[in-house]
């Protein structure tokens, strides 16, 4: 079961080439989409415990630094990476989507396997997702609203139905049947996987005729955006006096989005063209993540940092 997640970039490949060739049957899917998320949210709240949260009280300047990062350089750069390349205001608010997003899931698995610090990693991704609520719908009116009209109040709204509510009840559901439900934590990862890979293959589907002209463009867009967060994240985390394996976990936690629910909200608030740079980042990040902790997993941190 191991095998089949980390093996996600390829399924993604699959799935976006079956799309290519089938596109129609698999853009009438479209309405599964927020609700799929719905499901990985509600898995990834059921692995969390209540007292995994106290974890902020006792770290709480890395945990600032990580969510500054997060928040600050992301939507910037998704921001300026899409102005310098030219993208159209829907792809351009797209990107800022992403940007303006929460940490991803798959974060933590990689941060495990690049030997970074992974109870930070929790912590992290789970507090970038509770600020989400609020931080994601105003960062992309700041960024974009000139731009496009962007529903900042039903935003809201979405990202607690989507996130809040799902992740709640995966807590409370950990909390009533604790040792009970550890059975099927190992499922959860590979429902995670399955469920972005159906959402990846819809919004390839559902932007077919784009992804013939402006695909490579927004490919270019995502790369450099990606790359711009795991570079950074750890530099910056270097020089402001984090050890090897913090900066290692912030370096991940930056760069790597949940780009699922950029695409979620991009559907539900823009349209299927503005989700493109999500579906992208799926793919993409997952790939330079899984290289990047190949390469760190070779190179154990010093010990104590």
């Amino acid at each position: 079961m191991d095998r089949i997640t980390t093996l996600f970039p390829l399924w993604a490949l699959a799935a976006s080439l079956l799309a290519l060739t089938f596109p129609d049957p698999l853009a009438a899917l479209k309405p599964g989409i927020v609700p799929l998320l719905g499901v990985v949210m509600f898995g990834m709240g059921a692995t969390l415990s209540p007292g995994q949260f106290t974890a902020v009280l006792r770290r709480p300047g890395v945990i600032g630094l990580g969510v500054v990062l997060q928040y600050l350089l992301m939507p910037f750069a998704a921001w300026a990476i899409g102005l310098a390349l030219g993208l159209p205001p829907q792809l351009l608010a797209g990107l800022v989507l992403v940007g303006a997003a929460p940490g991803g899931t798959a974060s933590n698995v990689i941060c495990y396997l690049a030997r970074g610090d992974l109870a930070l990693s929790i912590t992290l991704t789970t507090v970038s997702t509770l600020l989400a609520v609020v931080l994601t719908p105003v960062l992309t009116l700041l960024y974009v609203g000139e731009r496009v009209a962007v529903p900042a109040l039903d935003m809201f709204w979405s990202i607690l139905r989507i996130v809040l509510v799902p992740v709640a009840l995966g807590v409370l559901v950990n909390r009533l049947l604790g040792a009970r439900l550890a059975m099927f934590e190992r499922v959860f990862p590979l429902i995670s996987v399955a469920a972005i890979v159906f959402i990846i293959a819809v919004i390839v589907a559902l932007n077919h005729d784009q992804l013939v002209t402006l695909g490579p463009l927004v490919a270019l867009a995502v790369v450099l955006h990606n790359l711009t967060g795991l570079s950074l994240g750890y530099t910056l985390a270097r020089l402001l006096g984090q050890g090897e394996a913090r900066a290692r976990t912030l370096a991940i936690e930056v760069g790597m989005q949940n780009s699922g629910l950029a695409v979620a909200l991009a559907i539900k608030s823009f349209s299927a063209a503005a989700a493109l740079p999500g579906a992208l980042f799926s793919i993409w990040h997952n790939l330079s993540g899984a290289l990047l902790a190949a390469w760190w997993s070779r190179r154990p941190p010093p010990s104590g940092a």
